[in-house]
């Protein structure tokens, strides 16, 4: 709608300052040629609002300019109040400052819109940790948030898996980001994109240096520049089993992510076993299939069922031998 349109654009000049007339018609998917209208609109309405042309113009509000004007629709503050209940605002010590600046936006609320918000952050609660994922690792999170908005580099004393000895890194960091319960720390190292576990981080502070980062690049490109490596990081074996149908959702929901396709029944659709592939890393790891007991097979490599046969013995030979 038009009126709405029209709001975005105060709230993004209110927010911005001067913004190119391109990149306000990109943001909101419509023409250079209709955002000039819409600025005429604004203006005839009386917001004082004006168009710098030139190669470095763009559309701004005369300064000291501001609205009071909320313009949030019934879903947006519900969609406000689901995220009091993510948890990630605990662990940069801001759940305080969360509730007081919700309880000032329910106040700003149109009154026919206060108890549909209400009742969302009593009705959704968005839980990101995994389940039987245990505790938590301590971790300070609000020292590393302080760090990464000093916008200076970062003297990083990080300690890898399976190390006790820290090592010292200088990183450019782009910001922070929780996946499934678990903070990260994303940076350049030498102009490369890092992920650096924010629970081994040992010690954060910033150099005093410039932070460097890649021109154009923004905290969302790095970490789904990242994410993609993790995710489609070439496996070096193929393992192919058979798993009972009782058992083929909780498989699917342990091993989806090294699946390489969708499992197929064998011997027909009604068939009680089913077939599928999974692209692992090394021949070992076919060990963690050994949960599912008589309920999954490996068929193949040879070298992997071997693996699987040794692993099943020195566990029957453990517990025959106490008795």
């Amino acid at each position: 709608m038009k009126s709405d349109r029209l709001l975005s654009i105060l709230l993004l000049l209110q927010t911005r300052g001067l913004v190119p007339a391109g990149e306000l018609a990109e943001r909101l998917e419509v023409s250079v040629r209709t955002i000039y209208r819409d600025v005429e609109a604004l203006s005839a309405s009386g917001v004082p609002v004006y168009a710098e042309r030139g190669r470095n113009g763009g559309i701004a509000l005369l300064p000291g300019f501001r609205t009071d004007v909320s313009g949030l629709t019934a879903d947006e503050a519900r969609a406000l109040f689901v995220v009091a209940a993510q948890g990630a605002h605990a662990a940069l010590g801001l759940d305080a400052a969360l509730g007081s600046a919700l309880r000032k936006v329910m106040a700003a609320l149109p009154a026919p819109h206060r108890p549909a918000a209400e009742q969302t952050s009593r009705r959704i609660l968005v839980d990101p940790v995994r389940w039987m994922s245990g505790p938590p690792a301590a971790v300070d999170v609000g020292e590393l948030h302080d760090a990464v908005f000093a916008d200076r580099r970062l003297s990083l004393h990080y300690r890898h898996s399976g190390t006790d000895t820290p090592r010292v890194y200088t990183v450019d960091p782009y910001g922070l980001v929780v996946k499934a319960g678990v903070w990260y720390l994303t940076a350049d190292l030498d102009g490369a994109p890092r992920l650096f576990r924010a629970d081994r981080v040992e010690r954060a502070a910033p150099t005093g240096e410039p932070v460097v980062r890649r021109h154009g690049v923004e905290l969302a490109d790095v970490w789904e520049e990242l994410r993609r490596q993790v995710e489609e990081r070439p496996g070096g074996v193929r393992l192919g089993v058979r798993v009972h149908r009782s058992r083929l959702d909780l498989f699917v929901r342990l091993h989806g992510g090294v699946l390489t396709g969708r499992p197929e029944p064998e011997g027909g659709p009604a068939g009680e076993w089913l077939l599928a592939e999974l692209d692992v890393p090394e021949v070992a790891w076919a060990r963690s299939l050994l949960s599912f007991g008589s309920n999954l097979e490996v068929l193949s490599p040879p070298r992997a069922r071997r693996v699987l046969a040794e692993a099943a013995a020195a566990v029957t030979e453990l517990y025959a031998g106490n008795g």
